[in-house]
């Protein structure tokens, strides 16, 4: 295959009638989905000049029509950047100066605001092109003059400061990417997917590319059910999503609130997380309630479709103990360097990807991509380009991957690098915690714990973490929180919690 499409074409033909992508307003088939994708491609390639190759920004919530949106500007030969609706203004125009669109796609309920954005670029009605007449002439044109290498989408990073970095990915990277997902956790037409990650985040690849592959469902779910635990469950159960792929926190907030305690738990048979370090009292929680299902740690940067390396629990940990990473998702190679040369067996080192599931680098930034997108210093016989993640990494005695923290993540402190998230580990087993972070206050020199609970448990915190920690990570200060800051992603906002500092 060449084109993310022939996925929907193959899909489209084979279970017509099955669910395809679902919100709380309607509900499409695959035929339906794939009607709706000509429609909105037709209508981008009849733009002037078209947008083969250019890109696409596409100004919508979370929602079925997105997808079709996203697919749309595929089918039209483009490719496309979900545009966070609820960012500042500011903050958009950065991305859509740097990006420069063909088109700007939106829906009735953002036009306005689109229009403000827009600048020169045309702004299509998503309503108008979803209404267009397909003209499978044009697009099989379109699509022939394709190839695997060509990008799919720009995903731009979520940092709120400082010019946004856009990985480019390509049809290659994520055909290569969703045909493993699909495999190893076997997505299927009976698979019901309940997506919480919003579109302009890796992570969505998975819901809707692994769908698009397989034939399964993906039902977006409603981003304020994840303040009420309880109608989030119910809503999964009469929506029968049977898989989840979520940010730790997201799980974290029905762990936290006792929520499979009080309702019918839905029926789901496999239990997927990534994005940041999932606490193992709360995954804890829900093996409990689900001692037969599934359950798989992701972990992977954008700038690697979305996933390199997995685990798949097959054994139980303690309520402070962290989970391995895994090992190397299949097609997809990881090195351990320190500097140029591979780490010694014992010895953590930055985490390095290869292979097809590497994005093709930044967006119109050739020099950030040089500093990350870099020549293998293994392997000098023949051009090949890693990925460096920044990430520390080590193997265990086991031979699994385990996260040792960021390398621009370390603190010096008394002497001694920390990496705060074995501190965070190990406050994760405390009784009655909800959450927590560690941060480190540079200019007191002091390690600053916050921390969610229903009470206040500092004192049972600052004892275990004597019990647990040299005195040198133990925090000096907890500052317990009512509500710990997340961002639009679902991930601890640890930049807010800075600025409380």
């Amino acid at each position: 295959m060449r084109h993310i499409l022939e996925l929907l074409d193959r899909t489209a033909a084979a279970c017509p009638q099955g669910y395809s992508f679902c919100d709380e307003t309607e509900s499409n088939t695959w035929a339906q989905t794939a009607r709706a994708v000509q429609a909105v491609g037709t209508a981008l390639a009849g733009l002037p000049g078209g947008v083969q190759r250019k890109p696409v920004a596409i100004y919508m919530e979370r929602c079925a029509g997105a997808v079709h949106a996203m697919l749309g500007g595929l089918a039209a030969g483009g490719f496309y950047t979900v545009l966070d609706t609820a960012q500042p203004p500011e903050r958009v125009r950065a991305i859509l100066d740097q990006l420069e669109p063909a088109a700007l796609l939106t829906d009735a309920a953002h036009a306005d605001g689109a229009k403000s954005l827009a600048g020169q670029c045309p702004v299509l009605s998503y309503e108008t092109a979803a209404a267009t007449p397909p003209d499978s002439g044009t697009l099989e044109a379109v699509r022939a003059g394709m190839i695997d290498t060509d990008l799919a989408y720009v995903l731009f990073t979520s940092g709120s400061t400082g010019l946004p970095k856009g990985v480019a990915v390509t049809h290659r990277n994520v055909l290569a990417y969703s045909e493993w997902v699909a495999d190893t956790f076997g997505f299927g037409p009976r698979t019901v997917l309940g997506n919480q990650t919003p579109f302009y985040f890796s992570m969505s690849v998975t819901d809707l590319y692994g769908a698009l592959r397989s034939g399964a469902c993906v039902q977006v779910l409603p981003k304020r059910l994840f303040s009420f635990p309880v109608q989030l469950l119910e809503y999964l159960c009469a929506r029968r999503v049977n898989t989840l792929y979520w940010v730790p926190s997201a799980l974290g907030i029905v762990a936290n609130w006792k929520a499979l305690d009080y309702t019918a738990a839905p029926a789901l048979h496999t239990i997927l997380f990534a994005g940041e370090v999932m606490p193992t009292a709360k995954l804890n929680y829900w093996r409990a309630h689900y001692p037969g299902a599934r359950f798989a740690n992701l972990y992977g940067p954008t700038e690697t479709t979305d996933i390199c390396a997995y685990y798949e629990l097959d054994r139980a940990f303690a309520d402070d103990e962290s989970l391995p990473i895994g090992r190397a998702c299949r097609n997809c190679g990881l090195l351990i360097l320190c500097g140029d040369r591979p780490a010694a067996p014992d010895e953590a080192g930055e985490l390095c990807v290869r292979g097809s599931f590497v994005a093709a680098g930044y967006y119109r930034q050739p020099e950030k991509t040089a500093e990350r997108f870099v020549p293998n210093p293994v392997q000098g016989a023949y051009p090949e380009i890693i990925y460096r993640t920044g990430d520390l990494v080590r193997t265990n005695d086991r031979g699994e991957l385990v996260y040792c923290g960021r390398l621009d993540n370390q603190i010096k402190h008394m002497g001694y690098r920390i990496e705060p998230g074995d501190i965070e580990t190990a406050a994760f087993g405390q009784d009655k915690l909800d959450d927590c972070a560690c941060l480190y206050d540079a200019a007191r020199d002091k390690l600053v714990l916050f921390f969610q609970a229903k009470r206040d448990v500092t004192e049972e915190l600052r004892a275990r973490l004597a019990e647990r920690l040299p005195p040198y990570m133990q925090p000096a200060e907890y500052r317990r929180l009512r509500q710990m800051p997340h961002n639009a992603n679902g991930k601890v906002d640890r930049k807010a919690l800075a600025a409380m500092l």
